[in-house]
C-alpha cells in the first residue's frame, strides 16, 4: 500500500502550548491574538493590509462585497466579471449573491489557470472586474494579464486560496490584485483550523471589510476611516451603530495563536512542497499516457493534477480505481467545469468562447496530495503504480 493521504497533520507542542495560552487568557472570541496574526500575514506576504476571517469562503465573500460600498463604488448589481470555468465553488457565489453577471472563461489545457488568450477576447465595454484564481499553488502570468487589461478600469481580484507561499517574478501571488483571498484550511498550506484572509494595499477598502466582518458596525474602525469619516470618542455611543449591511464572519482566537505559529513554519513548508513538485516533475515528464499541470512562476504545489493525454486508451475510472485500492486520496481536478454543476441554474452567466478544457479535465482529470514534508518515496511508487 502507498498511503499517500490529501493532506496530514502540520501541528505539533507550538500549535498546542498557542490553544492553551488563549484557553489559559480567557478570551476566546477575536482579539489580540487575531490582530497579530494580521499583522504578521500583512508583513510575510508584502501586503499593507490583512484582514483575518473565518474561512477562504468568506474571505471571497467579503472581497467581492467590499467593492460595492466604496464612497466610489467599483461595482454595481448588474454588472459583468470574468471567472475562470474551473475553480472552487465559493469563487463563484459571491458574486452572484451580489447580482452580478459571471462570464465564464476557458483554462489553458496545461497550466489550468485562465486561457489568456480566451480572455483577451472575453473582455468587453461591460467587463468590469477579472477574478484570476490560481489554481492548486500556481500563480497566473500577471504580466501578461496587465498587458491584455491595458488601461482599461478593470479590477483585478485574486483567489489566492489554493495557492499561499506561490510566486510570479519574485512577487507573492495573492498580492497581485486589488484585493487577493487566502484559505488556512486544514489540507492547504498552513492550518488555522479554519480561516482565510483578504490582503489589500486599499485603505478604503481595508476600513470597509473591517466594517464587514463583524455586523456593519463602526466598533472595530478606527478613529478616523473612510467608512464614517470620524468615530465619536465615546464607546458607548459606538457600540452598536451600524453602518453597513455586514456579517459575522470573524474569527476565533485560537485561530489566531495557531496561524501565528503556522506563519513560522511556512518557508519550510513551501520548500518542502517545490521541492516534491520538482521531483513529480522529473518522474511525470513525457509519462507515456498522462499531461501534468505547467508550472507559471513558482508553484507552491497545492497538488499534482494528472490529466489523460488525447488519444490514450485509458479509463480515468479504473485509474482512480487502481489508487484507491493503493490507499492514495485522489480527487477531481477541483469542480471540473463548473457550469456542470446543477447550482448554475441560479446564476446570472454568459460563456465566452468554448470550454474545451475545462470539459477535457472534467472527464479526464484527476489530482493527487501534496505535503509539507518530503515524499520521494511515495511519488515513485505512485509512479510505477500508473506506468
Amino acid at each position: 500500500m502507498i498511503n499517500l493521504s490529501l493532506a496530514t497533520d502540520t501541528w505539533d507542542s507550538k500549535e498546542f502550548a498557542a490553544i492553551q495560552r488563549v484557553i489559559d487568557s480567557g478570551m476566546f472570541t477575536m482579539g489580540e491574538n487575531v490582530a497579530n496574526y494580521e499583522q504578521q500575514f500583512a508583513e510575510f506576504f508584502g501586503s499593507k493590509y490583512a484582514l483575518m476571517v473565518s474561512s477562504g469562503s468568506t474571505a471571497n465573500l467579503l472581497m467581492v462585497a467590499a467593492l460595492f460600498f466604496t464612497k466610489n463604488p467599483k461595482l454595481k448589481r448588474g454588472d459583468e466579471v470574468i471567472v475562470p470555468a474551473v475553480s472552487w465553488s465559493t469563487t463563484y457565489y459571491p458574486f452572484h449573491q451580489y447580482g452580478l453577471k459571471l462570464i465564464f472563461v476557458d483554462i489553458d489545457q496545461y497550466t489550468l489557470n485562465m486561457d489568456l488568450n480566451k480572455l483577451k477576447l472575453a473582455i468587453t465595454d461591460k467587463t468590469k472586474a477579472i477574478c484570476l484564481v490560481n489554481l492548486l499553488g500556481n500563480p497566473n502570468d500577471f504580466d501578461a494579464v496587465t498587458k491584455i487589461v491595458g488601461n482599461r478600469d478593470i479590477t483585478i481580484l485574486e483567489d489566492n486560496c489554493e495557492s499561499m507561499g506561490a510566486l510570479f517574478a519574485g512577487k507573492q501571488a495573492g498580492t497581485f490584485g486589488t484585493m487577493g483571498t487566502f484559505s488556512s484550511f486544514y489540507s492547504h498550506h498552513i492550518a488555522t483550523m479554519e480561516g482565510g484572509c483578504v490582503v489589500t494595499d486599499d485603505e478604503e477598502l481595508y476600513h470597509v471589510l473591517l466594517s464587514l466582518r463583524a455586523h456593519g458596525w463602526t466598533r472595530n474602525l478606527p478613529k478616523f476611516n473612510h467608512v464614517t469619516g470620524e468615530k465619536s470618542d465615546d464607546p458607548f455611543e459606538e457600540s452598536f451603530k451600524f453602518v453597513l449591511p455586514g456579517y459575522n464572519v470573524r474569527p476565533i482566537e485560537m485561530s489566531g495563536a495557531i496561524g501565528q505559529e503556522q506563519l513560522k513554519k511556512l518557508p519550510s513548508f513551501i520548500r518542502n512542497r517545490r521541492e516534491n513538485g520538482a521531483y513529480f516533475q522529473e518522474i511525470f515528464a513525457n509519462h507515456p499516457y498522462l499531461q501534468i499541470q505547467e508550472e507559471v512562476g513558482e508553484s507552491s504545489w497545492f497538488g499534482f493534477a494528472l490529466t489523460i493525454r488525447d488519444g490514450a486508451d485509458v479509463d480515468r475510472k479504473a485509474l482512480v480505481a487502481k489508487l484507491s485500492a493503493n490507499k492514495v486520496d485522489v480527487r477531481p481536478i477541483v469542480t471540473g467545469n463548473f457550469l456542470k454543476n446543477e447550482v448554475i441554474k441560479y446564476f446570472d452567466y454568459e460563456v465566452s468562447g468554448g470550454l474545451e478544457a475545462a470539459e477535457n479535465i472534467d472527464s479526464r482529470g484527476f489530482f493527487i496530495g501534496n505535503h509539507q514534508v518530503e515524499i520521494r518515496e511515495k511519488l515513485q511508487a505512485v509512479r510505477t503504480l500508473l506506468s
